[in-house]
């Protein structure tokens, strides 16, 4: 298999010993797909990372000792272009925030359908933030109540804020390159741009921003 077509590599963090072997037993059935680690603990994330270089990291947000939001945090500072994915049973608009602003890429609910998830993985290794429906409503919802006056600080031009919104919104590279009628490298100048201007290094952290500042 060339690496272009090579399964995308999962690592699992969640402490419920039946959660942790589902999601390796759903990933380990996928062609597309391959668990590469799953672990009890965050207590060593950056180490365990290191080891098993995964292309994304599905993250229960209740950990013990080090906690999902901290174990983001700690991975992103180390690992930039690392996707990561939060899941709880906790629909919490502050801890979705706080997940988001400590640069995680999508946030799903433990029910969510095993489809859906993989579906979520593949749409996050393309640049999009899948989310869960209704933690998408409710990110939404906060976008609505914490808009700020629009500023310019960012100087970002009206398609790049078109972008913004649209990973805002969750939809992935491939999605708005379709509704925008432009090419996928197109969607991923303009993303880098939007990056180096927010002066962030993922999805999340560049909605956490936009949530925060009003900018989509």
């Amino acid at each position: 298999m060339s690496a272009a077509n090579a399964p995308i590599k999962v690592a699992v963090f969640d402490d419920s010993r039946e959660q942790r072997d589902g999601l390796a037993e759903l990933l380990g059935s996928m062609d597309v797909l391959t668990c590469v680690g799953a672990f009890p603990s965050a207590r060593q994330v950056v180490r365990d990372v290191e080891d098993c270089t995964p292309d994304v990291v599905l993250m229960d947000m209740d950990m013990p000792e080090v906690d999902g939001v901290m174990a983001v945090a700690l991975l992103r500072a180390r690992f930039p272009e690392l996707r990561i994915i939060m899941l709880t049973v906790i629909e919490d608009d502050a801890r979705i925030f706080a997940a988001i602003r400590a640069g995680a890429d999508g946030y799903f609910l433990k029910q969510t359908p095993p489809e859906r998830l993989i579906e979520g993985i593949r749409d996050a290794m393309e640049g999009g933030a899948p989310m869960t429906p209704s933690v998408a409503r409710r990110v939404l919802r906060m976008i609505e109540g914490e808009r700020p006056a629009a500023t310019s600080e960012f100087q970002l031009t009206e398609r790049e804020k078109e972008i913004l919104s649209m990973l805002v919104n969750g939809h992935t590279y491939k999605r708005i390159a379709s509704e925008l009628g432009i090419s996928f490298s197109t969607v991923n100048r303009h993303v880098t741009h939007v990056y180096a201007k927010l002066r962030v290094r993922s999805v999340g952290e560049a909605v956490a921003l936009a949530v925060r500042k009003g900018l989509a």
